[in-house]
């Protein structure tokens, strides 16, 4: 892999971490303010945006290595009707702008919460669009690894698990009271995502087996050069969004363990972040083009 590839990885994990973070914190602070927890409902959340605007900065900074120049980001707008690279590129910096106005509003307390709520969701819907954009990017008929069902499946539960855990993370960290019921609710939110992720990968190498010459070299880069690394991953993301979010439930609702519970958030959210580096290491690095 070169620095490109690498600046890939970079540009689809902390996108689709800043959708899926922006998702569910939405979720959250509805949440809180419908159950009367209106008072901390901001301190727990404002700091949520404006770490994923953060996140959207260096994701586009990422994507300047890829791309080589700022006029190929330019170039990319008369593209919009035919290229799906275009796409994304506009959505990104689209989700971005958007992001960041919701973070000035929240910071600068511009607006009421309608105002805030519905300017996040049209964040959040420029954001879906942007994994779609991202997920059609890869699926080529000339990658038959890429173009397969998994690559939505992949981003998109990549996008929620990273969210679900990385709000978790910044929940606890501002160290507002919290409802039980929401730190709950993400360790269940984690446990499902992370079976889906773990039920995704040995169904998706099985239909590997089923794509043709191309496709089952990739197969036989993962189950052996960089067999290792499907094998840390697997462990790394059950460890995580798995056995860590069990005990994240368990400890939601005790008194006095506030170190614990935050030791359990960041430890989760880590396990699962480096699961996610890898995972997305062997998407570039075992895949195989057919033709020109």
């Amino acid at each position: 892999m070169n620095i490109h590839e690498w600046a890939l990885i970079v540009f689809t994990l902390f996108a689709q971490l800043s959708v899926g973070m922006l998702i569910v914190t939405l979720i959250v602070r509805a949440y809180a303010v419908n159950n009367a927890y209106t008072e901390h409902a901001a301190p727990a959340t404002n700091m949520s945006f404006y770490v994923i605007v953060a996140l959207m900065v260096l994701a586009l900074i990422a994507a300047l290595f890829h791309l080589g120049k700022v006029m190929h980001v330019i170039g990319a707008v008369p593209n919009l009707s035919t290229s799906w690279m275009s796409r994304e590129v506009i959505a990104s910096v689209a989700f971005t702008i958007l992001t960041a106005l919701l973070a000035f509003l929240v910071w600068r307390k511009i607006g009421a919460e309608p105002l805030h709520t519905a300017l996040g969701w049209l964040s959040v819907l420029v954001g879906l669009f942007l994994l779609v954009t991202m997920s059609a990017t890869y699926m080529l008929p000339a990658q038959p690894a890429w173009n397969t069902w998994a690559t939505p499946v992949m981003f998109f539960t990549t996008s929620l698990l990273l969210g679900v855990l990385g709000t978790a993370a910044m929940l606890v960290f501002t160290q507002t009271a919290i409802e039980s019921r929401i730190i709950k609710g993400l360790a269940i939110a984690s446990i499902v995502l992370m079976g889906l992720e773990l039920l995704t990968m040995p169904v998706y190498l099985a239909f590997l087996s089923t794509r043709g010459a191309a496709a089952l070299q990739t197969l036989n880069l993962m189950v052996g050069a960089y067999g290792w690394a499907l094998i840390v991953r697997l462990i790394l993301v059950f460890l995580g969004g798995g056995l860590l979010a069990t005990y994240l439930f368990e400890n939601a609702s005790a008194t006095g363990k506030e170190k614990t519970l935050a030791t359990l958030a960041y430890s989760a959210f880590a396990l699962v972040l480096v699961s996610e580096v890898l995972g997305r290491f062997l998407f570039y690095a075992t895949h195989y083009r057919i033709g020109v």
